[in-house]
């Protein structure tokens, strides 16, 4: 699965700051985090909005339905069957081809929420 230039560097800085040998490290016997219910109540809780993993995803969804994203590379992206439809069966899929929707969906989701993608920087409005 193709990582936006942003989720990329994102998720190598935490690498690069982590002792763990493991990206998203856990405190259990694998050493990796399996079930992510404490971190996401810490969001919950530090930004004051509850959600769900399942919200995640619809968001993504949609927000990569909302800048035309094809049906076909969105279901891709997010990893759904494509067993009922005869004109996937003929698709010949390229992972490289999801590469340029991934990376339009990154940069509209990182708009919505102030990210200067340049300055990799959140910028909080005062209210």
């Amino acid at each position: 699965m193709p990582l936006s230039d942003f989720i990329y560097h994102l998720l190598e800085n935490r690498k690069a700051d982590s002792e763990s040998g493991y990206v998203f490290s856990g405190d259990g016997k694998a050493g990796y985090l399996i079930e992510p219910r404490r971190q996401v109540q810490r969001v919950v809780q530090t930004s004051g909005v509850s959600f769900t993993l399942h919200d995640l995803r619809r968001t993504f969804i949609t927000i990569a339905e909302s800048i035309d994203i094809s049906a076909y590379a969105l279901k891709r992206l997010v990893n759904h069957k494509m067993t009922n439809d005869v004109t996937a069966g003929y698709i010949v899929s390229d992972v490289e081809r999801l590469r340029k929707p991934m990376e339009q969906i990154s940069r509209r989701i990182l708009q919505y929420f102030g990210v200067d993608e340049e300055k990799k920087i959140l910028q909080f409005s005062k209210q």
